[in-house]
């Protein structure tokens, strides 16, 4: 019998990373919206995600129902054990969301719609990240059930993995801004970037080190022998990147510092999987133990490999579309 377990590893895997990235760059340019210095430079900043940012959450929905379909047992431990941050997230998001839209249309009370996107932007970057520190330290189970209290997943480090990602989403932000815009404000991105970047670094060297001293399984997998000369590569690739979006920030390269940006993101998500594989539920479960039954993956794959091409030639369509600069007299160029 065929195994359509790494199939859907690989769907449900791209489709959270796709939304890290893409929902994260337009998350990150609402965090960077509070530091705009004035307001043609936010209405810019906006104008530059808005043909396209409602279309990036596609992503947030096809990860959250291909976890359902596929791995039905980690859904039922994983939403109850993060209820709350998920919660706030999506508040956040919708929340945001309104913002973008009435900000335009409420002219005289303009000022509390930019604060409201700003705020939302952090808000749910930090929930994002309080649901991914929550992940990688595990949650308490018995059984089939999610065992542990309402409010296990607020810990110090999943505090911290909520901090880092903000500035994580920067970056992406800055990176996104410096490729569409020009003059005062992109150098105000990179200026914003740079800062942003040194937070990141700090971020995934505390968690890098933070996650192996939480669990005796993922340090060993790192640091004995022959591992760590296989995975070696890893930090030193991480190294690399950083040291080039670092010169990017600071040359005069538009794709450089987005492309790096993205760079760090996908080693991180590679340290992660590496430490956690094949768990799905840490410390509880795999991907083949909570998989549904091969014939509710066959079924649900039918309509998702429909769906999955279609969804991504319209979201590559609608970046072609509004490819070039974003002005204030033209818009798009």
């Amino acid at each position: 019998m065929i195994d359509f377990v790494w199939l859907w590893t690989v769907i449900l895997g791209t489709g959270v990373f796709l939304y890290v990235l893409l929902d994260g760059f337009d998350l990150g340019v609402g965090i960077l919206y509070g530091f705009a210095p004035d307001t043609p430079a936010r209405n810019l900043v906006m104008n530059s995600i808005a043909p396209v940012w409602d279309g990036n959450e596609t992503w947030l929905v096809l990860g959250g129902v291909a976890l359902l379909a596929a791995f039905p047992l980690a859904f039922a431990i994983i939403l109850p054990a993060l209820y709350f941050p998920i919660l706030v997230m999506l508040l956040a998001l919708v929340f945001r969301g309104v913002a973008f839209e009435f900000r335009f249309r409420d002219a005289e009370h303009r000022t509390f719609w930019d604060h409201a996107f700003n705020y939302g932007s952090v808000v749910a970057t930090f929930a994002q990240g309080v649901v991914l520190g929550s992940f990688i330290q595990g949650f308490k189970v018995d059984g089939r059930h999610f065992a542990g209290g309402s409010f296990d997943f607020l810990t110090p480090f999943s505090v911290f993995t909520g901090l880092a990602l903000v500035f994580g989403y920067a970056l992406l932000g800055a990176g996104w801004l410096i490729l569409k815009t020009e003059g005062d404000l992109q150098a105000w991105a990179r200026r914003l970037g740079r800062w942003a970047l040194l937070g990141t670094l700090v971020g995934i060297g505390v968690v890098s080190i933070w996650t192996p001293l939480m669990d005796k399984g993922i340090a060993d997998r790192w640091f004995t022998w022959p591992d760590i000369a296989f995975l070696s590569p890893v930090p030193i690739i991480t190294l690399l990147i950083a040291f080039g979006e670092w010169r990017a920030l600071a040359g005069r390269r538009e794709v450089a510092p987005f492309i790096a940006a993205i760079g760090l993101f996908v080693m991180s998500y590679v340290g992660i999987a590496i430490s956690l594989w094949p768990m799905i539920v840490p410390h509880a479960y795999t991907l083949w133990q909570a998989a549904s039954s091969p014939d509710t993956q066959v079924f649900m794959l039918l309509g998702t490999l429909f769906l999955l091409p279609v969804i991504l030639v319209y979201t590559s369509w609608s970046y072609w579309v509004f490819r070039g600069k974003v002005r204030a007299d033209i818009g798009y160029h």
